[in-house]
């Protein structure tokens, strides 16, 4: 498949960083045009050929885009190499360098682990791709302090440092099925985690591991490997709690209801007594209210009813302007999980609806592409004529990059 252009991938992230859908986007076009545009359905179409790439926009849908955006024309459709700014990025960390009495210092490393926290926070809102540039150059930063002077204290500080970045990769090359490169991010994770001994990075490995065998359908795998992820976690780690919730996840795709309601239930007792976090995005820490969200999913694999309920909450929060605002990429997951749950109740309809709706939002990566193919799959089964224009938006969109077969319930 060909490569996206930078402005078209800017496009896509400037609306559904908004939380708007491709129809949203259409009607908030036609309020500030200076003429009558065509239908909405007409103008989903053509902003769907923008943001693929396809077409770039003419002169008037240029500015129509930067009206609605409040962003220059140069900022949306300039064609520059990202590296600029990924070079400035280190740059003002460099600067912290200067005139200390080693390569490292105290500030250079309060500013590394800052935008380390700020990558792992960027995650649930950026694109893997993108995020994965930004993630590289701060890797080969680390390397660079690693070889200068630097006390020992700082080095496990490096260490560390290196060990979260390279788990964040490894994160981005499964959501974009490039489950060679993962595996080498994760031995490097692991080892760094090894030398700086350090087991709540060590844990988070064998999830991540755990994460990837869920969608490559290894079931049995990925319960090992979520049950060894908490044995090395510190107990009550976000580490062990996110553990636990793949092992849940892992059984209710094998069928197995009492060990999948035991993980839940081990779940909602960790996180009941836990406050907020002061950065819920933040990837490697745990957010109590996600616990909802693993509870949909699980729920909706295991083929329980409950589910709907708890995926209709999930949605609804996710998408509300409160609680840190709308978190796009994280409803359409939930869209897929309400559909799966909405098959398993008979309502093959509104299953259907939904997952145009998270298929069209252009939000979901690759690890993820399995999940919307299987509802897909439950609704063609049920012989309903929207099923046709389900399947083939799904292919303008995502077809070229899908190559896993879909999963199978267990019965």
């Amino acid at each position: 498949m060909s490569k996206v252009p930078g402005w078209a991938g800017r496009l896509r992230t400037e609306r559904t960083t908004r939380g708007w859908s491709q129809r949203d986007l259409a009607v908030r076009l036609s309020r500030v045009a200076d003429r009558v545009l065509p239908e909405p359905e007409s103008m989903v179409r053509r902003i769907r050929d923008h943001e693929c790439g396809k077409h770039r926009p003419d002169d008037e849908y240029a500015e129509l885009y930067c009206r609605v955006y409040g962003l220059s024309e140069h900022a949306l459709f300039n064609d520059e190499d990202e590296e600029t700014y990924l070079g400035d990025e280190i740059d003002a960390i460099e600067l912290a360098c200067q005139g200390g009495a080693s390569d490292v210092g105290r500030e250079t490393l309060e500013r590394l682990e800052l935008a380390v926290d700020d990558l792992a926070s960027a995650y649930p809102r950026t694109p893997p791709a993108q995020l994965l540039g930004r993630v590289r150059r701060h890797l080969e930063y680390v390397v660079r302090l690693v070889d200068g002077k630097k006390t020992l204290a700082e080095h496990r500080r490096l260490l560390v440092a290196g060990g979260w970045l390279s788990l964040l990769a490894a994160t981005c090359h499964i959501d974009l099925r490039q489950y060679p490169a993962a595996a080498a991010r994760l031995r490097t994770a692991g080892q760094l985690a090894d030398h700086a001994e350090h087991p709540e990075i060590k844990a988070w490995c064998l999830e991540t591991e755990a994460w990837q065998a869920l969608t490559e359908s290894e079931y049995q795998h990925a319960m090992i490997l979520a049950q060894g992820a908490q044995d090395v976690a510190p107990r009550g780690s976000s580490a062990y709690i996110q553990a636990t919730g793949q092992e849940g996840r892992a059984w209710a795709r094998m069928g197995k209801g009492t060990e999948t309601r035991a993980a839940l239930t081990r779940i909602q007792r960790m996180v009941s007594p836990m406050p907020i976090p002061d950065r819920p995005e933040h990837h490697f820490r745990y957010d109590p209210a996600k616990s909802e969200a693993y509870t949909a999913t699980t729920l909706s694999w295991l083929g329980d009813p409950a589910a709907v309920d708890y995926a209709r909450q999930v949605l609804a929060r996710l998408e509300s302007v409160e609680d840190g605002g709308p978190r796009p990429r994280r409803a359409a997951s939930a869209r897929l999980d309400l559909a799966l749950a909405l098959l398993a109740t008979d309502e093959p309809g509104e299953a259907g609806h939904i997952t145009l709706q998270a298929v069209m939002s252009g939000l979901l990566v690759p690890s993820n592409y399995w999940r919307a193919k299987e509802v897909i799959a439950g609704v063609e089964e049920h012989g309903l004529a929207e099923a046709v224009e389900l399947r083939e938006v799904y292919r303008e969109l995502y077809g070229r990059s899908s190559k896993s077969p879909r999963p199978q319930l267990s019965a």
